[in-house]
């Protein structure tokens, strides 16, 4: 009688039910039944053998019949992989070392810190070893796992020797690979973002070359235990139009193993160098144009008037300045080094030239400067004296007084006298020097100044590109 109504409810509901084409476990089609939206709010089921082969699961308000999953052939060989499976326990211990093959892609290098001497790596690390007890028989050659499954087996207790702080990258997960091969094959990779030190010979600063090392090795297993080695295609770079390295240019790398002898054993160090060399744009901008135009402006005051006491030496005071502190700000971006640096050669060069310029003027104004030094006296041998022009240096001869003009008194240098003193004066005795003496015109300091300072200059700066550039 039940059952009567259930068939009478069905058969009155504006909705049928739709036959499902698939077939279920056992052969027989599935059945589709909306619920029905009568007053009494019963929720029907189709009256099936077996109900206990499936599952309800409900999609836009319609209970739809379909098999169960079972457990899959994955998950079955990693289940009897791990059964027993000791992860403390290196693959072969006892019998013969893990040989780990190891391989890095290079995602991004750089910015590079000179005052830290240290830079930044983004990498892809990639190791492979053989794991006996990871073999497996199936018609799947390749398990491709995440992360979750690295912890449960045995990995490489590898370690970068030089980096003062590393990351691995855990957004959104944990960026950790795991190939498990049939033959017992593991590849595990991770992603890293390495501060590794980079020490900076600065010699030759900014025109400079580095090669920046990348090292790493075991932890705690020594020769015996673990031996690394490269790969085929060992280290492979990315686009490099991307990479943070400003003042670098990336000229190519290399790779090298070496083994060193410790205390607790001898270890594999596998060892990446990364060849850097600086790229000058800045500091030519920065330094050396301005350092150059500095000494150049220097060289004014040697057109200017010797009377213009104060533009003269205004000038030269500002340029000198000015270089001390062009030579500050260019050590703000290095190290605090003990030796010279390219760049502190050529600041300081220019500093000597500014300087220079300013004493030159200094010399020629004492030179040719009138000093009062005593009131004329009342007797005069007229005989005795020598007929100088005014504005020029005195040389007192044999003792000879002073010549008096007005109250002002022109007196030579220490009494000496032209024979054995090195006479940079207009005239001598007779207006004659003797033979092979050299005569040099204070006046004209300037005239043999502005063919000096110039070929100085220049002579300087062939030599410091060609010796810094080329040899």
């Amino acid at each position: 009688m039940a059952l009567g109504r259930v068939a009478a409810l069905v058969d009155s509901s504006p909705a049928s039910p739709v036959k499902d084409t698939s077939a279920g476990p056992n052969g027989a089609p599935g059945w589709l039944l909306p619920v029905p939206s009568s007053p009494l709010g019963l929720a029907l089921a189709p009256i099936k053998a077996d109900e206990e082969d499936y599952e309800d699961v409900p999609i836009n308000k319609t209970w739809v019949l379909s098999p169960k999953v079972d457990e899959s052939d994955v998950t079955t060989i990693l289940n009897k992989l791990l059964l027993g499976y000791d992860n403390k326990l290196r693959p072969d211990i006892g019998v013969r070392p893990t040989v780990i093959e190891t391989a890095v892609y290079v995602n991004s290098i750089g910015p590079v810190d000179p005052i830290n001497m240290e830079y930044t790596i983004d990498i892809f690390f990639a190791q492979t070893w053989y794991d006996s007890r990871l073999k497996f028989n199936s018609t799947m050659k390749l398990l491709m796992l995440n992360s979750n499954m690295v912890g449960k087996i045995w990995i490489p207790d590898t370690f970068f020797r030089n980096s003062r702080k590393s990351d691995a990258h855990w957004i959104t997960t944990p960026n950790r690979l795991l190939r498990l091969w049939s033959n017992g094959r593991v590849m595990y990779t991770l992603r890293l973002t390495i501060n590794a030190e980079c020490y900076l010979k600065l010699h030759n600063f900014p025109m400079d070359e580095h090669s920046c090392p990348l090292e790493f090795s075991s932890y705690g297993y020594p020769k015996n235990e673990i031996m690394y080695r490269w790969q085929r295609r060992s280290v492979e770079v990315a686009d490099q139009r991307y990479w943070r390295l400003y003042q670098f240019a990336f000229v190519g790398l290399r790779n090298a193993t070496e083994v060193i002898h410790t205390q607790s054993g001898e270890y594999v160090i596998m060892t990446i160098f990364f060849e850097l060399s600086r790229r000058m744009g800045y500091f030519t901008i920065q330094t050396y144009i301005p350092c150059s135009m500095i000494v150049v402006l220097s060289w004014v005051s040697f057109w200017i008037n010797k009377d213009a006491v104060p533009a003269r030496t205004s000038l030269g005071i500002t340029t000198v300045l000015t270089m001390t502190t062009l030579s500050t700000i260019s050590r703000k971006s290095l190290p605090k080094v003990s030796y010279v640096t390219a760049m502190d050669l050529f600041v300081s060069v220019c500093f000597i030239f500014t300087f220079a310029a300013l004493m030159e003027y200094g010399t020629l104004h004492y030179f040719t400067s009138n000093r009062q030094t005593k009131k004329k006296p009342q007797h005069t041998n007229k005989t005795s004296l020598v007929n100088i022009r005014p504005g020029t240096s005195l040389l007192q001869m044999n003792n000879i007084a002073p010549y008096d003009d007005d109250d002002y008194v022109y007196e030579c240098l220490d009494g000496k006298d032209c024979t054995s003193f090195f006479c940079c004066f207009d005239d001598c005795r007779a207006g004659r020097w003797r033979e092979n003496r050299m005569h040099v015109h204070v006046s004209k300091i300037d005239s043999y100044s502005r063919i000096f300072f110039p070929t100085a200059f220049g002579l300087f700066n062939l030599v410091y590109w060609v010796g810094y550039l080329y040899l």
